[in-house]
């Protein structure tokens, strides 16, 4: 299945059904009188977060979704039916945003999580409605009310609790090949990793997580180099970043920092996550080189430094004990806030 993260569609609401004029003229009724029912209401636009969802490929093809109108009502003071309204499936995580791209409408954050975005209009009423002691054969009827349309955007961020980041080639897809049942592609050129991957992490029975790997960022990625900073929105959720850096390309500290500085070109919070920091591919260095760009990195970060190789597991359970930390810490932190 192709991944999309980003689309545009089309919504409206279903009409109000008009009332009607009706009487009653009925054998052996002496006095007849306004029995036009009222119309039924219009169908609403309702959006639903579920779980089993991971993008938005389907709205592809899929880009515009319209409601019924409302039955229009009828003699003997019978009201119209109700239209059904349009069940609209996303993926948990998916915001959805007005027009302009900016304003946000809702936030599909949980599983089961309904929405109605957009009412029904409601049925118009029959001249039953506006029988009085005055006005004893009213031939009064109203239309129903238009329903509401609306483009929107959907955008997805995937729910994650640890996100990976780093250069191209750093060795992220290794890693998360490595660690979870994940399949990302591995090759030993830049970008092979064109959409987020995710991957579960079970460490035990009671302690698991869910880790993204974010495609490789570049120095300029937040003016659109290489494939950009678009996905780092999908790491806006996570609790903690596990920052990978390949400890075999050189300047490793350069490299951090160029990572840091598009994460934070880039907002949303990022820069202000917890890190942690891992020194990849420690069985293509030496001993000497391994600790020598672990103390520059330390300096420079002021945080500690994992060795790590994703292709031999060397420091990777540390790694992962690391993670599972820092993301305890974040949940017990989002549970006294909430409390």
């Amino acid at each position: 299945m192709k991944f999309l993260d980003q689309a545009k569609i089309y919504l409206r609401s279903g009409d109000g059904g008009d009332g009607v004029v009706a009487f009653r003229r009925e054998r052996f009724i002496e006095f007849g009188g306004p029995d036009g029912g009222n119309g039924g209401k219009g169908g609403d636009i309702v959006f639903v977060a579920e779980h089993n969802l991971n993008t938005l490929i389907d709205f592809r093809y899929s880009q515009h979704f319209r409601a019924r109108k409302g039955g229009n009502g009828a003699g003997s003071d019978r009201t119209g039916a109700g239209a059904d309204g349009v069940v609209v499936t996303v993926p948990v995580g998916t915001q959805i945003f007005a027009d302009d791209q900016e304003t946000l409408l809702a936030d599909m954050d949980r599983a089961g999580k309904r929405i109605t975005l957009l009412r029904g209009g409601d049925g118009g009423f029959g001249n039953a409605h506006y029988k009085s002691s005055t006005n004893r054969a009213p031939r009064k009827a109203t239309k129903g009310w238009p329903g509401a349309e609306l483009w929107v955007w959907l955008r997805l961020k995937l729910i994650a609790d640890a996100g990976l980041v780093g250069l191209p080639n750093a060795g992220k897809s290794t890693l998360l090949s490595v660690v979870s049942a994940a399949r990302p592609k591995i090759a030993d050129y830049p970008f092979t990793t064109l959409h987020p991957q995710l991957g579960v992490i079970r460490l035990s029975a009671a302690e698991e997580f869910v880790l993204a790997d974010i495609p490789g960022l570049i120095e300029g990625a937040h003016e659109g180099a290489g494939l950009g900073d678009r996905f780092l929105g999908h790491v806006e959720r996570c609790a903690v970043l596990l920052h990978l850096i390949d400890g075999a390309a050189g300047d490793v500290v350069r490299a951090w920092r160029t990572v840091r500085g598009e994460m934070a070109a880039y907002g949303g919070g990022l820069a202000a996550k917890p890190e942690i920091i891992g020194l990849n591919k420690s069985d293509a260095m030496s001993a000497r080189e391994a600790s020598s760009r672990m103390a520059a990195l330390r300096r420079a970060s002021g945080r500690p430094v994992y060795l790590v190789s994703g292709a031999t597991g060397q420091g990777v359970a540390e790694v992962l004990r690391a993670l599972q930390g820092a993301i305890g810490t974040a949940r017990d932190d989002r549970a006294e806030r909430a409390a």
